[in-house]
């Protein structure tokens, strides 16, 4: 059972998910890093590659932009250039 406080343990969660190619499975696990951790840039980038692969557009540039404006805020500029050129994409 995951501690529900866990941010690493949710995004590890949604990682592992994402490798066995269960989007389904990996966006609740996503969502819950965020909720427990919202500056968490990486856990949005993540979220937005699960939810092009489910072809949920809309859900998914608003992840980006919320992404996008976390992680710039954070300083994390990779995750900031890697989450506008998957918006790009959509």
């Amino acid at each position: 059972m995951i501690d529900p406080n866990d941010e690493v343990a949710w995004f590890g969660l949604g990682k592992a998910h994402m490798d066995d190619a269960n989007f389904q499975e990996a966006v609740p696990a996503l969502e819950s890093c965020i909720r427990v951790k919202p500056a968490y840039s990486a856990a949005y980038l993540a979220l937005a590659q699960s939810l092009q692969k489910l072809g949920r557009v809309e859900p998914c540039k608003n992840i980006c932009d919320e992404g996008i404006t976390v992680s710039t805020k954070n300083g994390d500029a990779m995750v900031t250039k890697q989450l506008e050129m998957l918006k790009q994409t959509l």
